[in-house]
């Protein structure tokens, strides 16, 4: 707790209260990536992957279209392994996480198989 506190000018009580917080200033979020040398941003970037459109957002897409569309090519480990994480732990079902992601099916189960997935 020292070496946090010093690292990042609080005191310890400014710190217990960021751990109840639901959000974190993005230079604070900075702070605690270099003190405990993990890149939030780059999970919270591969997380936003799942909804950004193919060709970014001047694609052609329908009018109508509520939601970007799923990039197939950007299936990267720490993707593959957020989805199987939400469905292992029952956050939800196959049928939800290939209908919010348009995840197809195959490749779902392909997937699951891989990584010993029920």
């Amino acid at each position: 707790m020292n070496r946090i506190c010093s690292n990042m000018k609080l005191k310890e009580g400014e710190i217990n209260n960021m751990y109840q917080q639901d959000t974190l200033e993005t230079k604070v979020l900075l702070k605690w990536c270099k003190l405990l040398e993990y890149d939030f941003f780059r999970f919270f970037s591969q997380h936003l992957i799942l909804f950004t459109s193919p060709m970014g957002a001047n694609y052609n897409r329908p009018t109508d279209s509520v939601l970007p569309q799923f990039r197939k090519n950007l299936y990267t480990k720490e993707v593959i392994f957020y989805i199987l994480e939400i469905i292992e732990s029952n956050e939800k079902t196959q049928l939800e996480v290939i209908n919010d992601y348009k995840i197809p099916k195959s490749t779902l189960r392909r997937w699951m198989t891989k990584y010993k997935i029920r």
